[in-house]
């Protein structure tokens, strides 16, 4: 369903100017995901509102861990890491209720000629949204995280080394009333705060796992969606620092658990906002012929664009056969074990799941991926020839999805699909990155090897 996201700027701006405003937050968010900001005061802010304002380019020029990487081509040390233009969005206007509601806005960045800056991942997907537009349908979707609680403090872990953590709860309870209410007022905060800070949950529960909590966000248009996705990570661990919890979004922490997803429901509707695109009530499962298209591009583009599905090293770790996560390009009918679950429901409600993602991905990269696939899958008349799984997707002769980020990353590296959805300038830089990623890691010693063959070799 269509959602305005229309603000009155003057009257907001005039609001901000009351002399009891002292200060405003601002932020954008890197390739990661990670939200990079920083505290204006009001008056720089009120100057920055109307034309913008610089933000260091190196935001896209490191890694999560403020690395920086040595073949980027669109910042280095051979720029000298100026500042790009940063735009803020005015109708992403929230306060933040554990911080004083201290005023709060999203931006995006902007080239020198004041078009999208190629390389920023919420400019990508209001580029996908306005392809959408251009094909006369309105994309809606709604995130949906799984997520790790500790008993920690981020110094706790690090002087811990990040082993011999204490999990919030104890032991496989999936669904539990006992351990919502044994975390009653962390829950309770998520609850209220979240919706008060403009990210409204449908529903909250604990997942199989120790400490672990699901959330599904309430549904939106795309690019609200995106923000809600970027944003809600931040806030649980801002809200849980509260109450000494420590929450991770990382993919996989522990061998012998099921890893965290971050699925992404997607509907399309037409441009007045009334009706789902995605049902037909005469057709099997009601999936409408343009559904069905939007379901084939998603297939045929999945193991090619993976990277924006499992962007990490770790992301790979929780994509392992019989663990909830799928590991083939596969659909089914309410089916948990396919990368594609069609949700056969009423007019307001069917929609397409798509369950590859992790709970460390990038919202804005992850709703690009599914819509412009979606719509290549349209506007190539794509037939879905693959019938839906029954039973379980890990018995499929299909072939696996990318076993590896260096596998996944090559494949979208030689993709001529990748280039026709997002571009030449974002696909170069993307893949640099994820290149850099994995040298990251294949350059450093790990506990694995050294409890492997630190005495016997």
């Amino acid at each position: 369903m269509k959602t305005s996201r229309a603000k009155n700027h003057p009257a907001l701006l005039a609001r901000l100017k009351d002399p009891a405003v002292k200060r405003v937050k601002v932020a954008i968010t890197d390739l990661d995901g990670i939200l990079r900001g920083k505290y204006l005061h009001k008056n720089k802010f009120l100057a920055a509102a109307e034309k913008g304002f610089g933000f260091c380019n190196v935001v896209f020029g490191w890694d999560s861990s403020d690395a920086c990487y040595d073949n980027s081509q669109y910042t280095g040390w051979h720029t000298g890491y100026p500042d790009a233009q940063a735009r803020i969005d005015l109708s992403t206007y929230r306060q933040v209720p554990w911080d004083d509601n201290v005023p709060f806005f999203l931006g995006d960045f902007e080239s020198g000629s004041g078009d999208a800056l190629e390389v920023c991942p919420r400019q990508l997907l209001k580029k996908v949204i306005a392809q959408c537009h251009k094909a006369g349908c309105e994309p809606s979707a709604g995130m949906e995280y799984e997520w790790f609680n500790f008993k920690e403090t981020p110094q706790s872990v690090f002087d811990k080394n990040y082993s011999h953590l204490q999990p919030l709860s104890p032991g496989m309870f999936g669904y539990s009333i006992l351990r919502s209410s044994l975390n009653q007022p962390f829950f309770k905060a998520l609850m209220e705060e979240l919706p008060a800070f403009g990210v409204p949950l449908e529903g909250l529960h604990t997942e199989t796992g120790p400490g672990v909590f699901e959330a599904a966000i309430l549904y939106s248009d795309a690019l609200e969606a995106g923000d809600r996705g970027v944003l809600f990570k931040t806030a649980a661990k801002e809200i849980g620092y509260r109450f000494g919890i420590l929450p991770t979004f990382i993919a996989k922490w522990n061998t012998a658990l099921p890893g965290c997803g971050g699925h992404a429901h997607q509907s399309l509707w037409n441009t007045k906002g009334d009706k789902n695109l995605f049902h037909d009530e005469k057709a099997p499962h009601h999936m409408s012929a343009l559904f069905k298209s939007f379901l084939a591009g998603q297939l045929k583009c999945l193991p090619e664009i993976l990277p924006f599905f499992a962007p990490n090293v770790n992301s790979y770790k929780r994509l392992v056969d019989g663990y909830w996560a799928p590991t083939k390009p596969l659909w089914g009918v309410d089916n948990r074990t396919v990368a594609f679950r069609v949700i056969p429901g009423g007019p307001k409600s069917t929609r397409l799941e798509t369950r590859v993602g992790g709970s460390d991905t990038n919202a804005y990269l992850v709703l690009a991926a599914c819509f412009a696939s979606g719509l290549y899958g349209i506007q190539k008349n794509l037939a879905l020839k693959e019938a839906p799984v029954e039973g379980s997707g890990y018995q499929s002769p299909v072939a696996r999805l990318p076993r590896n980020l260096a596998e996944a990353t090559q494949k979208m590296t030689e993709s001529k699909i990748a280039r026709e959805l997002f571009g030449e300038a974002f696909v170069d830089h993307f893949v640099r990155t994820r290149q850099w990623e994995w040298r990251q890691f294949q350059d450093t010693v790990t506990d694995w090897e050294l409890k492997r063959y630190f005495e016997i070799i």
